[in-house]
This record gives C-alpha cells, structure tokens and sequence, in this order.
C-alpha cells in the first residue's frame, strides 16, 4: 500500500491547491474546512465505496456531503478525475455553473443530496440507509459531517434513528477539525466525548488520524452487524497552509492572490 500512499499524498496536494484557486479565483468559500477533509474523500472514493461502472450505476454506494459548505475539494477530486473540466474551477460558486456553494446532485457526479443547512444530509442519509436496508439491496450510505454542524439536534435525533433500526449499512465520518465559524468549537458549543456520545447511543465508533491513510483504511474495515458505523476523524482546519491552519479567520474567507501564491508554494514544497 506504500505506493498507493504516495500517489494519493500526490493528489491530496493536487486537491488542496485546486480548492484554494478556486475559492480564491471566486473571492467566496470555505477553504478551511474544505482543506481538512481532503484524504477523507480520497480515502472513501479511491477504495470504500463501491463505484462500479460510475456515478449513474444503480449498484454503487451513496454518498451525502452534509458538511456542503466544504465542497471545493470535492470538486477538485472530481476534476482531478476527469468528471469537471478543469477550465470549470474558474466558475465556482458564479451563476449557471455546476460549481456552486453546495453540491447540486443534479449536475456532480456522486452527489446523492442536496445540502443546505447544516445537519439535513444526516438526516437524509440516515433515511436512504434505512429505505436501502428495508430494501435489502446491498447498498451502502457514507454522510461527511462538520464538527461544528454536530451542534445540531437533527444530527443526533438521525443518530438515534441508526441506532434504533440496525443500520448497519450506513457510515458516518466526522471531520473533527476543532473550529468553527467564529472560533473553536470547544469553546463555542462543548460536545464533550464524541466517541462515548455515539457509542451510548448505539453506535461502532472509531476515532482516528483524519490525515492517515492508514489509520482511516483500518477504521473503514470495521464493520458490526446491526451497528451503524461512526469514524471521528481528527483533522486539521486548514490543513497544509501555515497561515490557515487551526485559524477560525479562515473558516469563510478567500485568499487574495499573494496569498493564494504563498499557499501554493508551501503545498508544492511540503
């Protein structure tokens, strides 16, 4: 697996800089949370899910990205692989594009919700699990949640809901990159233990590395019949530009274009 690590740190890299040139080109978005989740869904489309023959087979996995404020690095994975073209990242979040502030399932590939507030794609997500378990087709459901999207009662009222109906087809992943809007999110809602929290509800619930490859491989390979599955990813805000890492300042904010430049070169020198 060494030198499937490697190519992924290489589109990881890829990743990040595609979502700052496109936040940045927009002056609009969210690079710190959208920076942090990058080898979480590298790690969930490279090997987790099961894709088969693309983003229009029936058979394949779904995927709900309820954090959908983060999405720019979405994007640059689908970029990345040939689904956007990449002249495309210049229209993020502009009127008509298939870039917008939120993912859109009409036009993204692997898209399966349209996110909005914050909490809704747990909620959705959990509602596909349970109609696909009393289904018995075989799929599988992953939901992308925000650390601070986690302060919503509908996450836990979902969270309630999985437990209760055995769903043991669906995942959660938390991207716990410990910021928020205005600060950290510790001291902004205090959600205590999330590990303890999930598993007293019902949950298998693993808590990892949010930037190892090897770390999030091992946890996604957990698996407990009748259990849904939670993996809390420690990340960084941020992650990969000195000046954006850990910084609440840049949870909503663009770089301009000295900045973006600084940004690009550390993340071709890391």
């Amino acid at each position: 697996m060494e030198h499937q690590f490697e190519e992924w740190k290489k589109l990881a890299r890829e990743m990040r800089k595609k979502t700052l040139m496109m936040v940045s080109k927009a002056n609009s978005g969210h690079p710190g949370g959208a920076l942090s989740c990058v080898e979480i869904l590298i790690t969930l489309f490279e090997h987790e899910m099961r894709l088969y023959d693309g983003p229009d087979d029936p058979r394949r996995d779904k995927f709900v990205f309820s954090k959908g404020h983060a999405v720019p690095s979405f994007y640059a994975y689908l970029i990345e692989k040939g689904y956007f073209r990449e002249e495309e990242m210049d229209t993020f979040r502009q009127k008509g594009s298939r870039l917008q502030g939120h993912p859109i399932k009409e036009v993204c590939p692997f898209n399966d919700f349209n996110p909005g507030s914050l909490g809704q794609g747990v909620s959705a997500a959990t509602g596909m699990a349970l109609g696909y378990k009393m289904k018995k087709t075989g799929h599988r459901v992953y939901v992308l949640i925000g650390d601070g999207e986690s302060d919503e009662g509908i996450v836990w009222e979902a969270a309630s809901a999985a437990a209760h109906y055995h769903l043991d087809n669906l995942t959660y992943i938390v991207d716990k990159n410990g910021v928020q809007l205005d600060g950290k999110t510790e001291d902004i809602m205090n959600l205590g233990d999330l590990k303890k929290r999930y598993e007293a509800i019902g949950f298998l619930a693993d808590e990892v590395n949010g930037h190892d490859f090897g770390e999030l491989l091992e946890a996604f390979s957990h698996h407990e019949e009748g259990k849904p599955h939670v993996i809390i990813a420690h990340t960084v805000k941020g992650k990969g530009v000195s000046y954006m890492e850990g910084n609440y300042k840049w949870h909503g904010k663009a770089p301009d274009a000295e900045l973006l430049a600084q940004a690009l070169k550390e993340l071709e020198e890391a």
